[in-house]
């Protein structure tokens, strides 16, 4: 009698099996971008950065999005994308991208 052996998925952003570089790098851009927005937009006085790192991370993370291949990387995307337009649209608020 044959039994199935049930794995957890591998965490990998390449679920058709193909190696994406530019993709998976557009994505982490974005994450980093993104974290690094969302996290700073909760300081008054970091505007500046949020503001730019914010605008990198909408502009990284729409480019990802018009060349990613998989649902994966475009579901990290559009979460990290939310990330940048919040700390953007805060860091604008704030002070905006000139100290």
């Amino acid at each position: 009698m044959a039994q199935s052996v049930h794995r957890m998925p591998a965490l990998t952003l390449n679920t058709d099996g193909h190696p994406h570089p530019r993709e998976n790098t557009l994505v982490a851009l974005t994450a980093v971008m993104g974290v690094i927005a969302f996290t700073t937009s909760f300081f008054y006085n970091l505007h500046v950065l949020t503001s730019w790192t914010g605008l990198a991370g909408i502009i990284t993370g729409f480019w990802g999005m018009f060349v990613s291949v998989t649902t994966a990387e475009r579901f990290v995307l559009m979460i990290t994308l939310g990330a940048s337009a919040v700390g953007f649209y805060l860091g604008i608020a704030r002070g905006g991208l000139i100290g």
